[in-house]
């Protein structure tokens, strides 16, 4: 059987001394596509941000390709082919679209080019001279994601992109999702919006105190819904 992309296993964090995670252990496979389920303060978030390294400790074991990253700084990790796209986006006001997408480095061969990039989402192409600061809601989400493609990650935890947007955007980001899968991205998502997510991804986690509770495939999703319910209120 092929390795994983990224395994977690027993996975626990900390910031300062609140426990976050309690032993989470789970598997994403290369071409995969994830969700995370889970109501507020499930530890989907945490879970994100302790792969990238970025919880204030953690213990277990992640590994990236093989690779063992516990005890490794963040842009180490990200050197793996890793990249991020928080829930608060990080845009950079001052800088406009086309200077955002140029900041990041790259870390690994295999990146889009800006014609790449525009390509895909032609609203950054027209506003590729607005500062950050104009772009809207939907603009502002796709320039963060967007930003990370240049980098060569080929591993992209993506943290409630579909939060708070109108339903035209939404579904452009969920066109985005699928054609990232086809062209071979691994996708790990926190997802709120259970209606975005159900349609696209392979497999699902249920996420609870810290752990995940439940995991099922997206051919068993039928069967699951009542459960569902239950634990997220969908």
């Amino acid at each position: 059987m092929a390795q994983p992309f990224l395994e977690v296993r027993d996975l626990h964090a900390w910031y300062g001394e609140s426990h976050v995670l309690h032993g989470a252990s789970f598997h994403v496979n290369e071409g995969e596509v994830l969700t995370l389920l889970g109501r507020n303060g499930a530890g989907r978030t945490s879970t994100m941000r302790a792969i990238m390294g970025l919880t204030g400790s953690r213990k277990g074991s992640i590994r990236v390709k093989g690779v063992e990253t516990i005890d490794m700084a963040t842009h180490r990790i990200a050197r793996l082919g890793l990249g991020y796209c928080p829930e608060e986006r990080g845009i950079f006001s001052s800088l406009s679209t086309e200077e955002n997408l140029l900041l990041p480095p790259v870390l690994a061969p295999g990146g889009m080019g800006l014609d790449q990039i525009y390509a895909m989402f032609p609203n950054l192409k027209e506003r590729s001279q607005s500062q950050g600061t104009r772009l809207s809601g939907g603009e502002q989400q796709m320039l963060a994601v967007a930003r990370i493609l240049r980098t060569g990650a080929k591993l992209l935890l993506l943290d409630e992109i579909s939060e708070g947007l109108a339903p035209v955007i939404v579904q452009k980001l969920a066109e985005m999702v699928l054609a990232l899968r086809k062209q071979g991205y691994t996708i790990v998502m926190v997802e709120q919006n259970f209606r975005f997510a159900a349609p696209l991804a392979d497999r699902f986690l249920v996420m609870e105190h810290g752990n995940i509770l439940q995991e099922f495939t997206q051919a068993q999703l039928p069967e699951k819904m009542e459960k569902l319910h239950e634990y997220l209120g969908v």
